[in-house]
């Protein structure tokens, strides 16, 4: 027997109604998993063949939440009434596919490319097609193809003009190319069962007679392929239930069309909608003010959130000078927290609006020896710009570092082809010395041609001299390390390297804020350049073998972004960079995408269960100089009943009770 009683009656009414059309608008934190799990258990019990329930939902881990709660719920079935079936989007166009596809001229056993085949296909289409002289990003045609393939293209968003050209010239290649290796990318997986339903009404009538009740969770992400496979499935039988959220509807830029759940009424007249609005997540004063702030959107589902938690402690603002001030102040918080009020590194998060915007709070915590892991990006020190400095840096510390110079010695191309390298390599090895060494051998150079002796010897010689500046006590490093990247045109290869031009400059900036830390050493380093970059390089490498190991551990501070953060919740959540042009985005005004920024605060207010704090700086590094910010014009919209003001970023002071604390734990570890 499912236990109905355990849910609240909102919950409830959700989970019986199993009949006809249903919208459950399942606000932040009020248990959406388990309403629906809950509602496939009843309808198992109600005597619907489990065969005949399909839930989709958008990603594999949820899929795989949901199954096996649902295992849990359900006692187990006979053999012959199947299973439900619980899957993404994909999957299911795949078994549908697997099935039907032979109609549409392909074979059963297709295969499925996946992003770097699909990249291979387009490289190979441009060599065709292109001189030499004209590079293509094939990176940027093949986002182009699959908008184009979706239709939502829209020519005007997109500055090159040419690769939008190139794109819509290939399409036709491109898919002549996969369908000779009897391939199909993701985005054919929708399209050609909504082309198969359309041209074949029996395959489309068996799959209706088989998902007689269909579900789809995270509703207001589904894009116009998506929306036309459900409404195909269920026009007929109308025994459909989507449970969603507009107001977290955050992913418009990927195509998710928040009209899909707005505008139910007109597809399905007769749909119940019931408001799941009990928040089991956070603290009143963190909900009055998400409240507060998605109210401003007026193309809304109006809902209002609450918690039987108490008010809880006022959500914090702080105001920092600059981003280094603000990392900083975050991190010793979490010191404070775990030290005080001995409360773990996994139980707090940061949140930010760009992964750009995690490397002053990676520096800090590196620095305090906190230990971290990000999420929904790559790590500031795993990038492939911040790599390539750190080679060439290591490589003028210690030129006999082959790994290092492996790595740099044709980045960007000088003539010192993989051709050359590996002869230069399978010389080192015979000569049982480095490779550096090898390239000053004048019997090797003499074996190789005029051209790549040349280049070896001006790769040597830039080697030396840069290694031979580090001996001046009176340089800065962070001159020094902007005037090598200038001279080898390490700049220009990344703005070359990449059509977004946004892209470019933001990698630019990656290695400029780093650039600017290597002077940051003790002061009685300050007149050894070549001390203080070894001090530099040492400490990266020691932490970057420490966080390995914290990986295992799993006590960590999360890093992620606020558009990665969908779905997830922590006790104690810093909400940072709050300042226009970030958050908002400095694009949103023109695209008109003002109520998706908004959305997306609302989304990182509502991960916080306990605490939540939020900061804004007055100036912020861009190219290692500062720049001045404004305030978020979201910030205003808080109820100032719930926010307290440390507008000068300093922490308020420690109770009575939290100082006892703190001194009890500090005995506990002198012992």
């Amino acid at each position: 027997m499912v236990n109905l009683s355990s849910l609240n009656a909102q919950q409830r009414l959700a989970a019986q109604t199993l009949e006809g059309p249903v919208l459950i608008l399942a606000g932040a934190g009020t248990g959406k998993t388990r309403v629906i799990t809950h509602r496939i258990a009843h309808m198992i019990e109600r005597g619907i063949a489990p065969s005949n329930i399909l839930a989709v939902t958008f990603t594999n881990k949820a899929a795989r939440e949901m199954k096996e709660r649902v295992r849990k719920l359900v006692p187990k079935q006979p053999e012959e009434a199947g299973k439900p079936t619980i899957c993404t989007f994909h999957s299911l166009c795949v078994r549908i596919l697997r099935r039907h596809i032979e109609k549409l001229g392909y074979k059963a056993n297709f295969v499925i490319y996946d992003d770097s085949e699909q990249l291979n296909v387009v490289k190979k289409i441009l060599s065709h097609i292109s001189s030499r002289d004209e590079k293509k990003d094939a990176y940027a045609v093949l986002a182009l193809l699959s908008k184009i393939k979706n239709g939502a293209l829209k020519a005007s968003a997109y500055a090159d003009e040419s690769s939008v050209a190139m794109a819509k010239h290939i399409v036709s290649r491109y898919e002549s190319a996969l369908r000779a290796c009897n391939a199909v990318d993701f985005d054919d997986l929708l399209l050609l069962t909504l082309r198969l339903f359309r041209e074949y009404p029996a395959a489309l009538e068996e799959c209706r007679k088989r998902f007689r009740y269909v579900m789809v969770d995270e509703y207001q992400d589904t894009n116009a392929a998506q929306f036309d496979l459900v409404h195909m499935l269920t026009q007929e039988h109308r025994n459909l239930c989507v449970v969603g959220d507009d107001d977290q509807s955050i992913y418009g830029w990927r195509g998710a069309e928040i009209a899909n759940l707005l505008d139910m009424e007109k597809h399905f007249k007769e749909v119940k909608v019931v408001k799941l609005e009990q928040n089991y997540r956070s603290t009143n004063n963190i909900l009055i003010a998400a409240n507060a702030v998605i109210k401003n959107n007026v193309r809304r589902r109006g809902k209002n959130l609450w918690s039987q938690k108490g008010d809880g402690e006022k959500i914090v603002m702080w105001s920092f000078d600059n981003d280094e001030e603000e990392a900083q102040m975050v991190v010793d918080q979490i010191e404070s927290n775990r030290m005080i009020d001995q409360i773990p590194w996994g139980r707090h998060a940061i949140l930010f609006r760009t992964n750009q915007q995690s490397r002053p709070f990676e520096m800090a915590l590196r620095q305090a020896k906190v230990k971290y892991h990000l999420i929904g990006g790559q790590s500031f020190f795993d990038r492939r710009e911040v790599r390539d400095l750190l080679a060439y840096l290591k490589l003028f510390y210690n030129p006999d570092d082959d790994i290092s110079l492996l790595r740099i010695a044709n980045v960007p191309a000088r003539g010192l082809s993989d051709t050359t390298m590996q002869r230069l390599l399978a010389a080192s090895q015979e000569r049982h010395c480095s490779v550096y060494t090898v390239m000053r051998h004048t019997d090797v150079l003499d074996s190789m041609f005029s051209r790549t002796r040349q280049c070896i010897q001006e790769f040597t010689e830039f080697v030396e001299r840069m290694r031979g500046a580090l001996q001046n006590a009176n340089l800065s490093l962070q001159a020094w390390g902007d005037k090598f990247l200038d001279e080898i045109g390490y700049f220009d290869e990344l703005r070359r390297s990449k059509k977004d031009p946004e892209a470019a400059e933001s990698r630019i900036r990656n290695l400029k804020d780093l650039i600017s830390t290597l002077d940051s050493t003790p002061s009685d380093l300050s007149g050894l350049p070549m001390q203080r970059l070894e001090t530099f390089l040492e400490e990266i490498t020691l932490d970057n073998e420490r966080e390995e190991e914290n990986e295992l551990r799993g006590d960590a501070v999360t890093l992620i972004t606020m558009h990665s953060c969908k779905g997830l919740e922590f006790p104690h959540v810093f909400v940072v960079g709050l300042e226009d042009g970030l958050l908002p985005h400095s694009r949103s005004q023109e695209e008109g995408t003002m109520d998706e920024e908004r959305r997306l605060f609302y989304v990182a207010i509502t991960r916080a269960q306990e605490t939540l704090k939020l900061s804004y700086c007055h100036s912020r590094k861009k190219y290692g100089q500062p720049l001045p910010c404004h305030p978020s014009r979201f910030l205003q919209e808080l109820p100032p009943q719930v926010v307290v003001n440390e507008t000068d970023g300093s922490a308020a002071p420690p109770t009575a009770e939290r100082s006892k604390s703190f001194f009890s734990a500090l005995r506990d570890v002198v012992g």
